[in-house]
């Protein structure tokens, strides 16, 4: 039976890749800070403090991970911190995963995603990337998304006029620019797991890609 780990489990698209999981009764484990209330029965919790995992954590058997952990600067409160969750964290689970046995690994970045951008957050992407890739999975699926529409569970005035803002800006990102277009969680989520044994190799997936 296939086991999926989930890192980001309790963010925006983590919460519906273990929704999308769930109604396939496909076995998950959801790593996370703290208790998940009122999971599904084929999803289990592995609450874990990440500075300790990344020291000395181990990982049980599995099959794929998905990589839907990540961070905003201004919650980090630091560049340091910025990197240390979305570089740090990210790679540990993934080898700890490889260890366990995954073979498949599915990773949230960004469009623009770029190890020689001078943009700090393209080019943070850009090097989670690019070492990702060095690991030795069979298959890495790089998801690179723009703006994330979805239900979040904390409320942000700032994140909904942006919502509203992207809905107007979508209609004029068209033939090449539509990889610009905001993407639903659900849709992005959904698309993971569809394409979690996709081809061998690294293969990218932009707006065109997901599932509307």
């Amino acid at each position: 039976m296939t086991t999926s780990i989930i890192a980001g489990s309790t963010g925006l698209i983590g919460g519906n890749v273990i929704k999308v999981l769930s109604s396939k009764k496909q076995v998950a484990i959801a790593l996370t800070r703290r208790s998940i209330p009122n999971l599904p029965p084929n999803i289990t919790e592995m609450v874990i403090d990440f500075d300790a995992f990344v020291k000395n954590g181990t990982l049980p058997s599995c099959n794929n991970v998905f990589i839907c952990l990540g961070t905003t600067i201004k919650t980090a409160g630091s560049k340091e911190n910025f990197r240390k969750v979305d570089i740090d964290y990210c790679l540990s689970i993934a080898r700890k995963a490889k260890e366990a046995g995954a073979e498949t690994l599915s990773l949230i970045s960004s469009i623009g995603a770029n190890s020689s951008s001078k943009n700090f957050y393209l080019r943070t992407k850009g090097e989670l990337e690019e070492s990702i890739q060095s690991l030795g999975f069979s298959t890495v699926n790089i998801f690179r998304p723009s703006f994330l529409v979805g239900e979040r569970s904390e409320k942000r005035l700032a994140e909904k006029i942006a919502i509203n803002l992207a809905k107007i800006m979508d209609l004029f990102l068209i033939g090449t620019a539509s990889k610009y277009r905001s993407v639903k969680a659900e849709s992005l989520a959904m698309t993971m797991v569809l394409k979690a044994d996709d081809k061998p190799g690294v293969n990218y997936f932009y707006f065109d890609d997901f599932l509307k």
